[in-house]
């Protein structure tokens, strides 16, 4: 009896080793130079990329293979995180300011717990990694967060199943920036300059037409009276008098006047100087 429970304390305890010894062999892939169609480690990082998103993968079957390849085959994207028991895809890498040990991705994957599928010790951590649909990927640029928005991972070991949760905190609402401001009020300032802008070109247009027209209109005056000036000219014409009638002179032949519709000339022998009534002393 003494030495059946020893032997189940030996393999109890031999059991729990191996166990040990499996969980302490996962390790995270080191970084290495993308290639093209291959699945390539881009390190471990203590934050995940805002392009990321997190697609069902059966937790079961979870390990870095399956992930890459739905990163790559399914979603056609460029980067794949994995995370305790979740699968990442994105377009771009973190920022390089999140990268850390190695060793912080020590959680085994659920399918196969050789490879890290980042790690869930003392924070949260990805496993980063390349899906060769193209080598050069950028890096996002670090977004200033507080402390307490920090992503948080409890682990839990019930009945032997690892459960990971992880909590992280609603950020709070953005203020409005001095920057924002004045963004609103230059919009309003540019408004402004362009509505008087269009009403002053609307107003130079207005006066170069009135401007044009009134030009015109004298021009045309001006050719008028011209012209009266020119026909006047080459037709002769008089201004007729007042009463309509030529003016006769009392010196002229009175016979030839009544006789002849135009005016006569003087006749040379007939003396037609005015009678002087003379007054003399008888």
């Amino acid at each position: 009896m003494k030495f059946s429970s020893a032997f189940l304390a030996a393999v109890s305890v031999g059991v729990a080793t191996a166990q040990s010894s499996t969980a302490s062999a996962a390790y995270q892939r080191p970084s290495e130079n993308p290639t093209v169609n291959a699945i390539t480690s881009h390190g471990c990082y203590n934050a995940n990329g805002t392009s990321w998103k997190i697609y069902p993968v059966d937790v079961t079957k979870l390990s870095v293979g399956k992930c890459t390849d739905e990163c790559k085959t399914n979603q056609k994207k460029n980067v794949a995180a994995l995370n305790g028991e979740d699968c990442y895809c994105g377009d771009d890498y973190p920022p390089k300011i999140n990268v850390v040990d190695d060793k912080k991705c020590n959680f085994g994957c659920p399918a196969y717990p050789l490879e890290a599928c980042g790690g869930v010790e003392d924070g949260l951590f990805y496993s980063v990694y390349n899906t060769g649909i193209k080598i050069v990927v950028s890096d996002e640029e670090p977004a200033t967060t507080s402390a307490s928005s920090t992503a948080k991972a409890t682990t839990t070991n019930a009945g032997g199943a690892v459960e990971t949760i992880v909590e992280t905190p609603t950020p709070p609402p953005a203020e409005t920036t001095a920057a924002e401001k004045n963004s609103g009020t230059n919009v309003a300032g540019v408004a402004a300059g362009v509505v008087v802008g269009v009403v002053a070109i609307a107003a130079i247009v207005g006066g170069i037409f009135f401007y044009v027209r009134r030009k015109r209109n004298a021009e045309i005056e001006e050719e008028h009276r011209r012209n009266a000036a020119v026909n006047a000219f080459i037709g002769g014409s008089k201004p007729p008098s007042s009463s309509g009638m030529s003016m006769t002179d009392s010196r002229m032949d009175p016979t030839l006047a009544h006789r002849r519709m135009s005016d006569g000339s003087i006749a040379d022998n007939q003396d037609y100087s005015r009678k002087i009534l003379r007054v003399t002393n008888a």
